[in-house]
Parts: structure tokens; sequence; C-alpha cells
């Protein structure tokens, strides 16, 4: 399955030529806005900088979806979605590799959410804090998920990203000892042989 990486939440997930554009945006500091092209687009929730599905050029698919998608609900803030409001954890399946993305999960996963998201190849998660889980709790849901390789999201890199978040380095901190890889370009393919953090780089 492969991944490309738009900037702040945004991926194109992409397995046998479907595409599916997750949570496109627009205005987010310092990132271009998401245009893409794709056959499906899902939102985690109706904020702007999650949902500019007008960005999104629809095309028709050449291929079958081969995708499953999983949805399970939870909340965008630790207050059941009072603060902000819900948030949908989607976990996209084909061709037996499994990659959850996480939206702006506001909140540590319980453990009947933690069940329903079951086996992980990847998981796109949310490290930078304010409107997310921030670093440590970020890390502790990687250790409860534990999946096989994990892909930062949602995090300030200098001029990239909201300045009331955090950087990637105290998430990279709480996880200490796990292996790094930088990636060279914004793409990486998720076959399930990958292990550690995997820190795709905006381009």
């Amino acid at each position: 399955m492969k991944l490309t990486w738009l900037g702040h939440s945004c991926f194109v997930i992409e397995e046998k030529g479907f595409r599916i554009a997750v949570d496109p945006f627009r205005g987010v500091r310092g990132y271009r806005d998401s245009e893409t092209e794709a056959n499906f687009v899902v939102c985690s929730h109706q904020h702007g900088d999650h949902n500019a599905v007008d960005l999104v050029k629809m095309v028709p698919a050449k291929v079958p979806n081969p995708f499953y998608i999983k949805e399970i609900h939870c909340f965008h803030d630790e207050a059941q979605g009072a603060k902000r409001g819900p948030n949908i954890i989607r976990v996209f399946c084909a061709d037996g590799v499994r990659i959850a993305h996480l939206g702006d999960l506001g909140h540590l996963l319980s453990e009947e959410q933690i069940k329903e998201i079951g086996r992980l190849d990847g998981l796109l998660i949310p490290v930078g804090g304010h409107f997310t889980i921030d670093a440590k709790e970020a890390a502790e849901t990687v250790r409860a998920l534990a999946p096989k390789a994990v892909i930062p999201m949602h995090y300030r890199n200098g001029e990239l990203g909201y300045d009331v978040i955090s950087t990637l380095d105290p998430f990279l901190e709480e996880m200490k000892g796990c292996p790094v890889c930088f990636a060279e370009g914004n793409s990486a393919e998720i076959t399930g042989e990958q292990s550690g953090i995997i820190v795709l780089k905006y381009v």
C-alpha cells in the first residue's frame, strides 16, 4: 500500500492504482493547499484543515476498489467532544495490509477502541498536541496499538504547520530506542515488512 503525504494530516493512500485522499486541507501555515486527484475521499472530521474536499479532483477509477475501510468513532478532545467535536479513525485494509489514520484524535484510546482497530502494519498518528494528543499520549497510543510502522503527522516543522503545536522532536524523544527512518521524499510503500518510525519529507 502506497502512502503519499501532502502535508499536515493529508495523505493519498493507493493500492493497485486506486487512490483515496484522506483529510484534504486548506489554509495551514506553510503548506500548499492539498490539491490532488483521487477516486475517493474521506475526512476524519469537519474542520477546514481536514475537510477541503473541493480541492480533490474526483476521477473515475480504472480498477475496482480494493479497499475495505473500517471506521472507529472517537473524539477530537478529552471531553467526549464537548470542546472540538467528534473524530473518526479509519483503518484502510487491502491485500492483507492494514493502515490506520487517527485523524485529530484528542484522547487516549479505550480498550474497546484498541480492539476495534486491531492489528496494524502502519499507523498515521498526530503528535503535535494542543488540538490533538501530544507527544507523550501519542507514544502511549503507539505502545497500545503496537503497529509495525509509525508515520507521524500534524506537527510543526519550522514554518510548516500551526505555531501552537509542537515539533516532531518531543515525540521522537518519547519513542527513544525505536528505529527512525527519515525518508528522502513524501511517499512510502507499506508492505508489512517495515518496522519503526518513518518520517516523511514534505516536498
